[in-house]
């Protein structure tokens, strides 16, 4: 229960690793706000759920793309639980597709999502996070490596890991940490099926890791044990290199 009495927000949270993260924050004490752009039944789902177990959630629906959206979603935060504590910038879209067939369309749909959106949550969070909070950011293990087929994804990916380097210097002064979270192949519906047998096969545990591990990973950048660890980019792809 170390983080009890603490507000957390999880963009992207009504589903895989969102879902994963903001159950294991409520466990932890944190009282969650679930962020959503379309899935308002199983974002209820999830606060429902953390509430059947004794904590404190509600589902706050906002669009990260769009800045309004994300000013509201810390108002609506701070009305409900007071200022957040914890932010994890968890929204993102995947897409496969190889560079020479990708359109004006579909990079603008990947940027939209996963490189601006982190960057107005990141900035509403740099503004608004209680002095000694923490701020992470879900990147994804493939930006260190060489892949065909999803060029726009790792790109956005790789801006939002700058934001997040960036970040950390600029609100050290006010002892917050701001660290990147990089999953590899995970169990959720982000994880195309064709991939399944070539994920296990990279990591050196043979298996797909599961959404519930990742989050144990943020659970522990987003306590008080993390308080030295800042401007990283934490691997949680089971040794997939």
């Amino acid at each position: 229960m170390s983080l009890k009495g603490k507000t957390a927000i999880v963009t992207g949270g009504s589903r895989g690793i969102g879902r994963a993260i903001a159950e294991r924050l409520a466990e932890r004490g944190a009282a969650v706000v679930v962020n959503y752009t379309l899935s308002s039944a199983a974002a209820a789902e999830v606060a429902q759920a953390i509430t059947k177990a004794g904590g404190k959630a509600i589902a706050v629906q906002a669009d990260v793309s769009k800045a309004a959206d994300v000013k509201r979603l810390f108002a609506e935060t701070e009305k409900a639980f007071g200022k957040p504590a914890i932010v994890v910038a968890n929204a993102g879209v995947f897409a496969q597709k190889v560079i020479a067939d990708s359109t004006d369309e579909d990079f603008d749909n990947i940027f939209n999502i996963n490189a601006r959106g982190a960057f107005f949550t990141l900035r509403e969070a740099a503004r608004q996070v209680q002095d000694g909070g923490r701020i992470v950011a879900i990147s994804t293990g493939g930006t260190k490596l060489f892949m065909a087929g999803a060029g726009a994804y790792l790109g956005s990916k790789g801006a939002v890991e700058q934001f997040v380097r960036t970040l950390a210097y600029e609100l050290a002064q006010r002892q917050i940490t701001v660290n990147a979270v990089s999953p590899g192949y995970t169990e959720t519906d982000m994880l195309p099926d064709q991939f399944r047998d070539f994920a296990a096969a990279s990591s050196p545990f043979k298996r797909v890791g599961t959404a519930q591990e990742v989050a144990d990973v943020v659970a522990f950048l987003a306590g008080p044990e993390a308080g030295w660890v800042t401007g990283q980019n934490v691997q949680a792809g089971g040794g997939v290199v």
